[in-house]
């Protein structure tokens, strides 16, 4: 792996020698000027620093700048006044801009994901997921803009001589405040449709992993979008957060479900719109006629991408009788073989949790289920040999209503195991408590598999697959059912939340008032009869 940093863009590590026979991350630090560049882009006068320490291995990777709620006012009106000269652009200038972009991430990847990894602690291989997920974004809003954004023709009410045309018009300051879990596409997928609908965007990023958003906010900068379309503030949700809802047209949140009810209640409280993507207590099924063994390798994927620190990664598997031993036997297997590590390089199966604040929710939800008698089938332990948060992927038997994990989201490499008898049971689970954000169910009917999924309440449900099928698939919209949230992101439901809908329509010869002397009477009685032959001949 080279540590090389080109100027003025590139890898942002310093040289070191690299000895692969002891800790890869030892030998390497991100280089001042570079965390420096980064930081410059906030906007914060406030004077106060906070520290940023790496999950890999506690070393300090920056001080970020805290902005004021007088910063996040500045903030607003630099991007408002950005926001009148950007909506006059055309589509096609905005989808150019949004295809440099794409080639730009992809250009740029190994930067990312050195940074990602650093601030994270996530494996190498997931931390590919965010620039591949820009890029997927980026290309097909940059691709579909039209056909989302343009002007379209509708119904009018008297045929050839009531046009009617709808317009989408930007909001105009978008708000979004983005989580620590994924930092480099939470920070920018998002505000990619709300840039290219005409939209300017004050970004919130989690305080925990502000330098991978604030590269995505360069690397839109350098695609071409106008300097201050994107403003991005740091600070506590508190202060920060609180001011960003109170300024904004509209507020796209992910996170909790606790602080997600507070943003709701912020922007109920101005009468503006906002989406929230939520917490999840996600279900696996695998269905008696599932192919055990590629259902196991999905569950490895579906538990422990990312530590488990995936909105959308499972937490509860429900697996039939006919299959449960072998699944089990496989899954256990699959799971000791991962590959362990917290590390700048390609090879770890599972990296660290981000804080001691997951580890704590973790080994608490552990200890809690095994003092109340589940059986841990492998993992179960903290590891600080290899990081100092680190937590080995945990699976778990005999979980039961009374133990805290059985209903609360870990957000941590853990997920239980259940037997089930018949799917109608199957399914009832899978929709107990109060989640619905994402599903799987594996089984070889892709038919039956698919009118199961209508039964179970989640926004997405992946079939054969753990989460990438729909999150991956940017024309489809994700989002959750219940306390997993409202909106939806991607697709035409992820720009057109953006946009005010405008309705303009335009009368020929006749008006809809009495004409060439009627009186009211005989005006009600033309419309009636006309009422009555648009419906003969089938008009809407």
């Amino acid at each position: 792996m080279s540590a090389s940093t080109p100027d003025p863009t590139g890898r942002p590590l310093a040289d070191g020698p690299h000895d692969p026979e002891h800790d890869p991350t030892a030998s390497y630090a991100l280089e001042p000027e570079y965390v420096e560049a980064l930081t410059r882009r906030i906007l914060a006068t406030s004077g106060e620093t906070a520290e940023v320490r790496s999950p890999i291995n506690g070393a300090p990777l920056a001080h970020i700048p805290q902005s004021t709620e007088d910063d996040v006012v500045e903030a607003f009106a630099r991007a408002r006044r950005a926001q009148e000269a950007w909506a006059r652009t055309s589509l096609e200038h905005r989808s150019a801009i949004m295809m440099r972009l794409h080639d730009l991430v992809l250009d740029r990847q190994d930067e990312i994901l050195d940074l990602i990894v650093w601030e994270s602690g996530k494996a190498r291989k997931h931390a590919f997921d965010e620039p591949m997920h820009i890029a997927l974004t980026a290309r097909y809003y940059g691709r579909t803009a039209s056909e989302h954004l343009g002007t379209k023709r509708k119904l009018g009410v008297v045929p050839g001589l009531t046009r009617v045309e709808v317009n989408r018009v930007p909001k105009g300051v978008v708000g979004i405040i983005s989580p620590w879990n994924y930092p480099f596409t939470m920070a920018l997928c998002d505000g990619l449709p709300a840039l290219l609908a005409g939209n300017a965007v004050v970004a919130k990023p989690d305080a925990q992993t502000m330098l991978s958003a604030l590269l995505g906010a360069q690397l839109l900068e350098e695609a071409g979008f106008p300097k201050d379309l994107w403003q991005v503030v740091a600070g506590p949700g508190s202060r920060v957060g609180t001011s960003v809802i109170g300024k904004a047209d509209y507020i796209c949140f992910t996170g909790s479900t606790a602080t997600g009810k507070k943003v709701a209640a912020g922007c109920a409280e101005r009468l503006i719109g906002c989406s929230l993507e939520l917490g999840g207590k996600n279900p696996m099924l695998v269905l008696r006629d599932a192919d055990v063994e590629r259902a196991a390798e999905g569950a490895v994927r579906a538990s422990f991408s990312n530590a488990g620190q995936l909105c959308v990664s499972m937490e509860r598997l429900f697996v039939a009788d006919q299959v449960y031993d072998r699944f089990r036997e496989r899954f256990v297997a699959r799971t000791q073989a991962m590959t362990l590590g917290a590390t700048l390089d390609w090879g770890n199966d599972m990296g660290s949790l981000i804080s001691q604040d997951q580890l704590d929710t973790v080994t608490r939800h552990v200890e809690d289920a095994v003092a109340k008698g589940a059986q841990v089938l492998c993992g179960g332990r903290a590891r600080p040999d290899l990081g100092p948060f680190y937590f080995e992927p945990t699976i778990l038997e005999g979980v039961t209503p009374d133990m805290t994990c059985f209903g609360e989201e870990t957000f941590g490499p853990v997920i239980s195991l259940y037997r089930f008898h018949d799917e109608a049971d199957a399914v009832a689970r899978a929709n107990d408590g109060e989640y619905g954000l994402n599903a799987s169910i594996y089984s070889r009917d892709g038919a039956r598999a698919r009118d199961l999924a209508r039964q179970v309440k989640c926004g997405t449900v992946n079939i054969n697959e753990a989460f990438g099928a729909t999150f991956a698939s940017i024309d489809s919209p994700m989002g959750g059912m219940r306390e997993s949230g409202m909106g939806r992101r991607q697709g035409s439901e992820g720009i057109h939340r953006y946009t005010e809908s405008q309705s303009v329509g335009q009368q020929k010869l006749i008006r809809f008032a009495p004409m060439l002397g009627m009186s009211d009477e005989q005006y009600a009685g033309v419309m009636t009869a006309n009422l009555r032959l648009m419906k003969k001949l089938g008009r809407a």
